[in-house]
């Protein structure tokens, strides 16, 4: 199954098994904030003060996305007392777009 693999970023940050159950990916995306891609990476909280750019793969247009950003650990991993802590929400995005296209 995708997500599983150990080196998955996913897998590593603990967002699968913590916030996420396993699942089978369904389309790529590209998540990058001023072209640097998201996947496995950390960034100063300078560098992520404007929402991400979020590419969806595929060029099916009739297919929609829904984007869901969360703090899974707010405020802090020691004291995660706001729980997934609502950042973001897109809807409606179209397959081969990206989040500026969604709702």
């Amino acid at each position: 199954m995708s997500g599983t693999g150990r080196r998955d970023p996913l897998v590593l940050s603990r967002i699968i098994g913590d916030v996420l159950d396993i699942f089978e990916r369904s389309v790529s995306f590209r998540v990058s904030y001023s072209g640097r891609n998201v996947n496995g990476r950390e960034f100063r909280p300078s560098a992520v003060v404007n929402q991400p750019r979020v590419e969806i793969g595929g060029n099916d247009l009739r297919k929609l996305y829904t984007l869901v950003m969360v703090d899974p650990d707010a405020p802090n991993p020691c004291d995660p007392t706001m729980r997934e802590y609502l950042h973001w929400l897109v809807v409606d995005i179209p397959e081969g777009t990206d989040a500026t296209f969604g709702t």
